[in-house]
């Protein structure tokens, strides 16, 4: 905990610490569900590293305000783009407004809102859909229309966002536990079939974060089992080595590093920042 609080004001001296040169600077970035949380901690970092960027989201106010402030703080050139992920054709609507925004794209980080928690027998076949649509097919989706304009620009970087669910199942999260892992099915094969295209493909695995998602989910869990929020939040914190939740801004440093000039020779890999809680080997 010292040696965290320590490294957090030291790059609150000037706001960003010296850290490794990106190479982002005129870089061109699509962050999907980007008006809060993750997304936008995603977003504001590939800005703020001189990349322009298209964000989505479905609440459009939201999504107009994040726009605002991002492009206010790093004067780089923000996109709002109202997109539900779960429709085919809003995602091609997507792309092209990239396009034509943009002139291109670069970098994609596809990122979704996590299913509804609860057990299995909980959920009949149209919330299996649902889940599948947002959280799988929205990547299928997403990246297959972004390969070909990175083709056309020599190459680029994708980061699929999961969670550490893919690499220890989570208790009461059937549908996330399910579906995110045929995202790191996916992202391996892309990594492999892209790769002499000069096209990187990496998964971001975010574990226990001080985001929205996560207080839904200790609610969730204290209603299901009948105890109160704190004694749910006194269990999470104690599964981490680190003794404490991340912060967005945790997770998008780890993005903006793989997409990143920095880690030209990473690709393929699942990577978790969950400060220690997944205790596996791999």
């Amino acid at each position: 905990m010292v040696a965290r609080a320590q490294a957090e004001e030291s790059l609150e001296t000037d706001g960003r610490g010296d850290g490794v040169e990106l190479g982002l600077n005129g870089k061109r970035a699509l962050v999907t569900a980007s008006s809060r949380g993750i997304g936008k901690a995603c977003a504001l970092e590939f800005a703020r590293e001189g990349a322009d960027v298209v964000i989505c989201a479905r609440g459009t106010d939201a999504l107009a305000a994040t726009r605002d402030a991002i492009a206010g703080e790093t004067g780089r050139k923000v996109v709002a783009v109202t997109t539900d992920l779960s429709f085919g054709a809003q995602i091609e609507e997507l792309i092209e407004r990239t396009r034509s925004e943009l002139g291109g794209l670069d970098i994609l980080v596809t990122n979704a809102g996590g299913p509804p928690s609860g057990q299995f027998m909980d959920f009949d076949d149209e919330a299996w859909m649902k889940a599948v649509s947002l959280n799988l097919m929205s990547v299928v989706r997403l990246n297959r229309a972004a390969i070909p304009m990175m083709r056309e620009a020599g190459g680029g970087a994708i980061v699929n966002l999961t969670s550490i669910s893919v690499k220890e199942p989570i208790k009461g999260l059937v549908l996330s536990n399910s579906i995110r892992a045929g995202v790191v099915g996916l992202s391996k094969t892309l990594a492999s079939e892209l790769g002499p295209d000069g096209i990187r493909v990496n998964v971001v695995c975010p574990g226990y974060t001080a985001t929205d998602r996560m207080t839904e989910l200790m609610t969730a869990r204290a209603e299901r089992e009948g105890k109160s929020y704190d004694d749910i939040a006194a269990g999470f914190y104690g599964s981490v080595p680190l003794g404490t939740f991340g912060e967005p801004a945790d997770i998008a440093r780890m993005v903006a590093f793989l997409a990143s000039d920095a880690a030209n020779y990473v690709t393929g890999v699942t990577v978790q920042v969950d400060g220690g809680a997944v205790r596996g080997l791999l």
